[in-house]
């Protein structure tokens, strides 16, 4: 029994490293996410969205948000490579998770989905606030909306949603027409946040408050300053979704059909389900997701990368970068990549060509400044994981024999001297040999 015990100890230990690296910049679909969930009965009532995911090759573990095994590492080694958090009233997790945990799983490059509504718990609250999203104070307030409700509503707290970010890759390609249905509480960006984005945006007649009380004071949160649903992409790529509403993912309102107020069309199904699929195929870098070889240069006419570059030499520099179809790498088509050629500032900065195979290029003439130089590639788009890429390079002045025998802009100099020295001449013979 005891050497029993040995054997599945030590085949953990081989098999850990492995379930804690299932993520990999050269497959991005191939991951375990962790679900939390509060209460059991959201496996079925929420299983459209569930099985979109488990249809994409995505392995889901459920557990309950207050399990006293819940963890994301062990011995050191991450066991996901995403969360989903569908508790919104846990007060508490289980286990060894807590939301310094789940900030240090964001942190470690790994992504999460955060879904509250109007039981939402300090503690998501404060998840949330760490991603620079900020619920609604008032724990009974919810977005009402009198002009943009679905009118198969009576209290108009069934938002009818059509105000969305302008990015096929973050929602796809593909429109989606129908207004997405959305129950729940709102929340504002952090000003000073600049990766925290809205994806999903109130109308401006939108408010947030009681629903079942009268307003005796202005509302805090109104117009389009009401976000619905939030993403931010954080500067190690890893991606978060954060989500007012808990309803807006459960099969009810994905099947549920539509109609906006003061709107004549109606619609057989909501776009919830078209939203929520896309979303998670963002959030989960099926899409959106760049991959970018090493920084290539060289003389011109020649192939091997020098060691050291000198002023004015001309070079040559190329990048491959690549893109996550979902399936596999295709590449990447774009207008707007650059390189500089930097020390301290950019000396030269120039816009790559392509050949639309995911080759980048470009020429140029070093500079007439000698230094440690470095060859940059930042790359920050909408929807796209940011590339980050530099090398280093010394550039070196004219060594004293490679100069130019004869400096063309000295040539005046050079007329000067040879005159003065012929008009000495002159002068020496006529002062000697004339009486």
């Amino acid at each position: 029994m005891m050497n029993l015990s040995r054997s599945v100890a030590l085949i953990s230990l081989f098999l850990l490293p492995l379930l804690s690296f299932s993520f990999s910049v050269d497959n991005p679909t191939d991951r375990r996410v962790l679900v939390l969930l509060d209460d059991v009965s959201l496996k079925s009532s929420h299983s459209i969205f569930f099985t979109t995911l488990k249809s994409r090759g995505f392995d889901l573990d459920f557990k309950l948000a207050d399990d006293s095994k819940l963890a994301l590492q062990r011995y050191g080694q991450y066991l996901y490579d995403g969360l989903i958090v569908f508790a919104p009233s846990t007060e508490r997790f289980g286990g060894s998770l807590d939301s310094k945990s789940i900030a240090d799983f964001v942190d470690s490059g790994r992504d999460l989905i955060l879904s509250a509504d109007t039981s939402a718990s300090d503690l998501i609250r404060g998840i949330a606030l760490e991603c620079g999203v900020d619920f609604d104070e008032d724990s009974s307030a919810m977005v009402i909306d009198h002009s943009s409700f679905s009118v198969s509503d009576g209290d108009h707290t069934l938002i009818a949603a059509d105000d969305l970010v302008k990015s096929d890759v973050i929602l796809g390609k593909t429109k989606i027409e129908a207004p997405v249905l959305f129950r729940g509480v709102a929340h504002s960006l952090n000003p000073t946040n600049n990766l925290v984005l809205k994806v999903l945006s109130a109308s401006p007649s939108a408010y947030s408050a009681n629903p079942s009380s009268k307003l005796s004071s202005p509302p805090q949160l109104t117009g389009s300053a009401i976000s619905l649903v939030s993403v931010m992409q954080a500067r190690n790529n890893a991606r978060v979704v954060i989500s007012g509403s808990l309803q807006m993912f459960s099969d009810r309102l994905f099947r549920s059909g539509v109609q906006k107020a003061g709107s004549p069309n109606k619609y057989e199904k909501s776009g919830n389900e078209q939203f929520a699929t896309e979303l998670s195929k963002w959030v989960f870098h099926e899409r959106g997701h760049l991959k970018a070889g090493s920084l290539v240069h060289h003389r011109v006419g020649e192939t091997d990368e020098p060691a050291i570059y000198r002023i004015k030499d001309d070079l040559e520099f190329s990048v491959e970068i690549l893109e996550w179809s979902g399936k596999s790498w295709e590449p990447y088509v774009a207008d707007d990549v650059q390189v500089q050629f930097y020390m301290m500032s950019p000396y030269v900065l120039k816009t790559l060509s392509t050949d639309k195979k995911g080759m980048f290029h470009t020429s140029f003439k070093v500079p007439d400044v000698y230094g440690v130089f470095q060859f940059k590639v930042e790359y920050e788009k909408l929807g796209y994981t940011t590339l980050s890429l530099s090398k280093q390079i010394p550039v070196r002045p004219y060594r004293h024999n490679e100069y130019e025998r004869f400096i063309p802009t000295a040539y005046p100099y050079y007329g000067a001297c040879f005159t003065t020295m012929a008009g000495f001449f002159v002068f020496s013979f006529v002062y000697l040999y004339h009486k």
